[in-house]
């Protein structure tokens, strides 16, 4: 019955030269490959037989467009959610392999009683939001939807080409509002999958808001969807593939010669490149493989580094299994990329501590990562002016990422690497000093946060309070390090300040989270976490590979952490100074106060939040650092 279909006269392409060339269609085909009876558009039955609907995320759809053998599925991505979710403990006890679910954020996030009681209220608030729509919930039994939760809120999402880490973050190209693709049209009863063409809405990361073509500006059925999933194709997919395009059954009698309309509509539009699909796909290929070797940093002792096993890869991000761990639950992630892990042997050529291992030879398979697949630092001249031990200076404390505090030199390694300490709260043995790179974004001259209006966290038990920076160099005898040594490059990344995106939590860095851009300070990004206290607010580098964009969980089947509902924030607030103290726990390192504990101690309760003002802003040179001088 269906024996209608047109070929295409002409070919459709387009230019993919270049990151920057712009992908337009070529003219369109006199025509197109639509389904027909008679000459008029066929009228498609009724029923329901041929529908399913989605067991992850509950889309309904034609069930011959479905993933899988068992129809149970919309794409891959959600049947790898689900076989991620629904892990036997068994399993996931031996292999630990799997990113923690909500419910273990929340029991992590709070100590017992409180842990108790969050959990509870966090089940009650989802069988509440169960009851209401799922279309105006953005957390639902299902799980969390970025489209609800920005549509919802009118937020805007990082772009992808903040990310060059990420999938498609350097050829991401001209894709934007007004691109047509072509999708799987799931308003049709048709007992196989059949497309239609869409336009984006609205982009978010990965994710856009379509809307089919013949709707206009009815809305009604407009819908998200990844756009480097396996079933979106750019226009004239279907004509080279010989698949039918079907109008949507609900505007299918709107026009009469859907052929004429679509060469009104693309003629001049934009598309994906031809081979985008491709470029996806190689994207996501990582060299890193289960059963390399590599050092990566103790995260019982900063100080020093051990081997470790990469256990499994998940979009760039390895799980790295310490080599002494018999049950391989002693666990560390981190992207390939990180500056936390290095090339075995790399500790000993720079002057680095490492933990011997007991283990006297390799395991079987086990191999040494070959050096050239780590990420590169910037060669450094050490033979002129350089740091010295003793320089004082101000540094994230990796123990407390949402400080920026005084700190200083301990020891000067060699290729650039120093050994730094944060004054006031290091060990006697010195187990908590971190490396960072002389050209680390994470470490700022002396005067920083005083010029960018960030709050600089004094000495644990300093008490001449306003801290000065010229008191304390006279008072300890030391000297701050030249500002010329430190890295003052700032690239046009493209963050804006409200922009969300997916980020580690780097105190627990299984976990990637909702979150928002709240501060930007050159190069310098605050992350704050959706629905969790600014204490938890991260200081990252605008190109740090724990931040990823809108969709990329979805992209490569990891778990991603909602933010956290209106009961677990009552919770905080019941429980706020036991969970700063287990917070700062959690990275396993040496204990130390949180900087709302530090304040309490110091200041006696007095209000102490850093200033917010003109500095928050993105400066597109280089930065300029300055030391106020006392007269």
């Amino acid at each position: 019955m269906f024996d209608g279909y047109d070929s295409c006269s002409e070919d459709t392409s387009s230019s993919s030269s270049s990151e920057e060339s712009e992908e337009e269609v070529a003219p369109l085909p006199s025509s197109l490959p639509i389904i027909k009876n008679n000459g008029q558009v066929y009228t498609y039955p009724d029923g329901k037989s041929g529908m399913a609907t989605c067991e992850m995320c509950g889309m309904v759809g034609v069930r011959d467009a479905f993933y899988s053998k068992t129809k149970r599925f919309c794409s891959v991505s959600c049947s790898r959610s689900y076989s991620s979710n629904s892990k036997k403990a068994s399993i996931l006890a031996r292999l630990q392999g799997k990113p923690p679910t909500k419910k273990a954020k929340v029991l992590q996030k709070q100590p017992l009683v409180a842990k108790l009681a969050a959990y509870a209220q966090y089940q009650a608030t989802l069988q509440n939001q169960a009851k209401t729509k799922a279309g105006n919930s953005a957390i639902s039994v299902e799980g969390f939807s970025w489209g609800n939760y920005i549509n919802s809120n009118s937020f805007i999402a990082a772009p992808v080409t903040c990310f060059k880490h990420a999938p498609m973050g350097t050829c991401w190209g001209d894709i934007s509002e007004n691109v047509r693709i072509e999708v799987p049209n799931t308003d049709c009863s048709l007992p196989t999958k059949v497309f239609w063409i869409a336009g984006i809405i609205k982009l978010a990361g990965y994710n856009a808001l379509l809307r089919y073509e013949g709707f206009e500006n009815d809305s009604s059925l407009d819908f998200w969807c990844n756009i480097c999933g396996s079933d979106i194709h750019p226009v004239g997919w279907c004509a080279a593939s010989g698949k039918p395009l079907v109008p949507p059954r609900t505007v299918q009698h709107k026009y009469t010669n859907w052929k004429a309309f679509l060469v009104k509509r693309l003629t001049g539009a934009k598309t994906l490149p031809p081979d985008f699909s491709q470029k996806v796909s190689e994207s996501m290929q990582y060299p890193f493989k289960p059963c390399m070797r590599v050092e990566v940093v103790d995260k019982r002792h900063l100080c020093r580094t051990r081997v470790a096993v990469v256990e499994s890869v998940i979009g760039g991000r390895l799980r790295l299994v310490y080599e002494e761990s018999e049950d391989r639950t002693d666990d560390f992630w981190c992207h390939m990329h990180s500056p936390l892990i290095h090339h075995i042997g790399w500790s000993r050529s720079i002057g680095h501590r490492f933990k011997r291992s007991d283990i006297t030879k390799k395991q079987d398979g086990h191999f040494d990562t070959p050096p050239h697949l780590f990420a590169k630092v910037k060669e450094v001249d050490q033979s002129g002016e350089w740091f010295k031990e003793g320089m004082k200076l101000e540094a994230i404390d990796p123990l407390n990422l949402s400080t920026i505090c005084v700190a200083t030199i301990r020891k000067v390694l060699a290729d650039g690497f120093l050994m730094i300490g944060i004054d006031g709260s290091e060990a006697a043995d010195g187990s908590d000093w971190f490396c960072y790179h002389a050209t680390s974004p994470s470490i700022f001259p002396v005067g920083f946060c005083e010029i960018n209006m960030i709050e600089l966290t004094p000495p644990r038990g300093y008490t001449k309070l306003p801290f000065k920076w010229f008191d304390y160099l006279r008072e300890t005898g030391s000297i701050a390090a030249p500002v010329k040594l430190f890295n003052k490059d700032v690239p046009n990344h493209g963050f804006r300040v409200g922009m969300k995106l997916e980020a580690v939590d780097l105190m627990e860095p299984r976990l990637i989270c909702v979150a928002t851009v709240t501060r930007i300070i050159h190069r310098l990004l605050r992350i704050h976490f959706d629905g969790w206290e600014e204490e938890y607010d991260q200081w990252v580098d605008c190109e740090s590979p724990d931040l990823y964009p809108v969709g990329w969980c979805q992209l490569t089947g990891y778990q991603l952490q909602p933010p956290a509902s209106q009961s677990s924030r009552e919770s905080q607030s019941a429980s706020s100074k036991q969970k700063k103290k287990a917070k700062s726990q959690q990275y396993k390192g040496h204990k130390k106060m949180t900087t709302s504990q530090l304040k309490e101690e110091l200041l006696d309760g007095e209000d102490y939040s850093f200033l917010q003002g003109a500095s928050d802003q993105e400066s597109n040179g280089s930065a300029t650092f300055y030391i106020k001088q006392e007269p």
